[in-house]
């Protein structure tokens, strides 16, 4: 099992695919499955609310609903300490500090956009935390 941070862009990725293989579907699999526990914090869910009910994405409420509850339900709450880190897009602030919150148990942050955060091992993409699933499976 591990500790894991989604970044909302894997979820509408995830949510978006025809492809039942693709690694944002293999990520969310993998949460149900329960070898990743999803991180959070209320801010980021909050984010996760917010940019899933986009118009432009026409996902159904009951569909939002219902990836909003598997994070809370299979994941762990997360209170992180400020990091003063400046980020390209500061509304992925919460997300960064989520996983720095839980390093010490091998946390990672897994996104589609790894430009948007500090160049660090433990910042993934969706196939790289695939293929760290596997070294552990």
């Amino acid at each position: 099992m591990v500790y894991a941070v989604i970044d909302t862009n894997v979820l509408v990725a995830a949510l978006l695919t025809k492809t039942s293989d693709s690694a944002t579907v293999k990520v969310f699999d993998a949460i149900v499955d329960g070898r990743i526990t999803p991180l959070y914090h209320k801010d980021s869910l909050m984010e996760y609310e917010e940019v899933l009910k986009r118009p432009k994405f026409r996902f159904s409420s009951e569909k939002i609903e219902v990836v909003l509850e598997m994070i809370v339900k299979y994941g762990v709450e997360i209170f992180p300490q400020p990091t003063g880190e400046i980020l390209v897009d500061m509304d992925d602030l919460i997300f960064y500090e989520v996983a720095l919150e839980k390093r010490e148990d091998d946390s990672y942050l897994v996104t589609g956009n790894k430009k948007h955060y500090p160049v660090k091992d433990f910042i993934v993409t969706p196939a790289e935390m695939i293929e760290i699933l596997k070294g552990i499976d």
